[in-house]
């Protein structure tokens, strides 16, 4: 397994894992209306813990893969490419959403909660399609 490939997968369960320890801190505390829930400290907890641990896997895995060596070949730039694009759509996505949001002056529980979802789809979206890329290849 290419070191691009390991890292897609390590980023896209870091996202899933993180998201959901954060939906499951916020439905704890929610002791009334899901809008008063206390969330600001789950987020950036979660985004933080998230951040931290993308760094230290990156790390692990070019230490386990110092032997074989790192060289990032055009087939590994163009499946970045193609997993950032899709990726990048889903910030887009969220950012038109989270504006939708404030125009309608929406809480903001709401708009940072579009927006951290946004993040977490396009981590894993553009991870599991940088995964496919590998495994089933470029068209």
């Amino acid at each position: 397994m290419a070191f691009e490939e390991k890292r897609a997968w390590a980023l896209a369960i870091i996202a899933l894992v993180g998201y959901a320890v954060y939906v499951l801190v916020v439905l704890n505390g929610a002791d009334g209306p899901l809008v008063d829930a206390p969330y600001v400290g789950a987020l950036l907890w979660t985004i933080g813990g998230g951040i931290v641990a993308g760094i230290v896997s990156g790390i692990w895995f070019g230490i386990a893969a110092r032997n074989d060596g790192l060289q990032v070949d055009e087939r590994d730039r163009e499946i970045g490419r193609f997993g950032d694009h899709i990726g990048q759509s889903f910030i887009v996505i969220g950012g038109v959403s989270a504006m939708a949001l404030a125009a309608a002056e929406a809480a903001h529980f709401w708009i940072a909660n579009v927006l951290y979802l946004s993040f977490v789809l396009s981590a894993v979206l553009g991870s599991l399609a940088k995964i496919a890329a590998y495994r089933k290849g470029m068209q």
